[in-house]
């Protein structure tokens, strides 16, 4: 019988634009930073939840403007349904409460991790597949609620070591009476400066003249807090907040259509690429969904973003750079194959990682492979059993950073790999 016949044109091994594989180290890096943010979201009182991948094209549709209209994976699924992917987690979040509303307890305290999918130009801390991590507290209308949102995010980013950063915050309620184009254009004032703010508002017809819309620009620049915004102040005065940290912005404007009161940003001079944290109150989109206001703030962290600026920064532990395994167990000859699986077998039952080398064993120098293993997995110790070590009941233990190595017993091993 004749075998089948295989295509064996090579296929070039590629990701798409935008998206990515992590290999082991940046993995660690990011399960060091959502482990971090963890920590600090259950402080406070948060709760996980997640989320589908796909919603109805109706759920996500009309709720992020129309920039995030264009941006959104819509497509029809192979049962003819129009799905979009998520392209946040505050939407699905207003669907949930809405879907479950009888089974949640007020407020409803929540945080999600989990990726979102946007097609975006890609550029330098901006990808289509990226991992965002949210808080949100619904079904309260307060500034406790909200200097509580921002507390969480303060002391979130204290945690993975900032330092030097400021949380921006505004009040929507600061644009009153001015249309959302206008508002989508001031936003821009860090970006392109108040002369290319003012030429666009004038370009786009929602002023007359570069002077009329100037002096609209000033006013704006000139504002002072509104009362809402320092009721939060005081609440964040209250809960021990620096308040060093924290500056009222009059032209931020968050370019999401759904926020209603508080917005805020939270950004670094140490890595001026973008907001690494922002969010704020929207008391209308739950609404959508329920057939009633049901008040909500929240906040988004952009984990890549946040990544990105602690590596420039050097914030990771050293020790990330080793892997998870701590220790590898060398095998020596066939005839003691079965002493190191052994061993292998007593540090897995005392909690250490423990690795069994799996590759071929050459007869002639048997440790040579073994040991670059290890030095390319970055594995920080080595164990070797070899027939003096076998003899005597003892083990080798070679420290890869040190280039130290000293015999123990089992029980002083143990208690070193502890």
């Amino acid at each position: 019988m004749r075998g089948r016949v295989y295509n064996m044109t090579m296929i070039k091994p590629q990701t798409l634009k935008g998206f990515r594989d992590f290999l082991p180290l940046e993995a660690r890096k990011r399960q060091y930073v959502i482990n971090a943010l963890k920590k600090v979201f259950e402080q406070y009182g948060f709760e996980q939840l997640e989320t589908p991948v796909l919603e109805y094209d109706e759920i996500l549709t009309g709720k992020y403007g129309d920039e995030g209209e264009q941006l959104m994976y819509r497509f029809e699924d192979h049962g003819k349904r129009k799905v979009a992917m998520r392209y946040d987690q505050t939407v699905p979040l207003a669907r949930v409460v809405a879907q479950y509303q009888n089974e949640l307890a007020f407020p409803f305290k929540r945080y999600q991790i989990q990726p979102v999918w946007r097609a975006e130009n890609t550029q330098k801390g901006r990808y289509r597949e990226f991992l965002q991590c949210d808080i949100d507290t619904v079904g309260v209308d307060s500034p406790l609620a909200d200097a509580e949102i921002i507390a969480t995010a303060l002391a979130g980013y204290k945690e993975l070591g900032f330092k030097n950063f400021k949380i921006l915050l505004n009040d929507r309620k600061v644009f009153e009476n001015l249309p959302t184009h206008a508002i989508i254009t001031i936003d821009k004032l860090k970006k392109i400066g108040k002369e290319g703010v003012v030429k666009e508002l004038v370009n786009k017809n929602l002023f007359e003249s570069e002077t009329e819309a100037l002096q609209m620009l000033q006013e704006l620049l000139d504002r002072k807090p509104t009362e809402r915004i320092m009721q939060i102040f005081e609440e964040l005065e209250k809960l021990g907040v620096d308040q060093s940290f924290l500056e009222f912005s009059p032209t931020l404007a968050r370019g999401l259509s759904y926020y209603t009161g508080m917005i805020f940003e939270t950004e670094t001079s140490d890595y001026p690429h973008g907001s690494l944290c922002s969010g704020g109150r929207y008391d209308e989109l739950i609404g959508m969904f329920a057939n009633k206001q049901i008040p909500a703030a929240g906040l988004a962290v952009g984990l890549d973003r946040t990544i990105e600026a602690m590596e420039a920064l050097k914030l990771f532990p050293t020790d990330l750079s080793l892997s998870a395994t701590k220790v590898l167990v060398t095998i020596f000859t066939k005839e003691l194959k079965s002493n190191s699986l052994k061993l292998c077998s007593q540090l897995r039952a005392n909690n250490i990682n423990a690795e069994i080398y799996l590759g071929e064993i050459k007869e002639k120098n048997p440790l040579e492979k073994q040991l670059k293993y290890a030095d390319q997995k970055n594995i920080p110790y080595i164990v070797i059993i070899g027939p003096n070590e076998a003899e005597k009941n003892i083990f080798l233990l070679k420290d890869m950073k040190k280039r130290t190595q000293n015999e123990l017993s089992l029980a002083d091993l143990l208690q070193t790999m502890q």
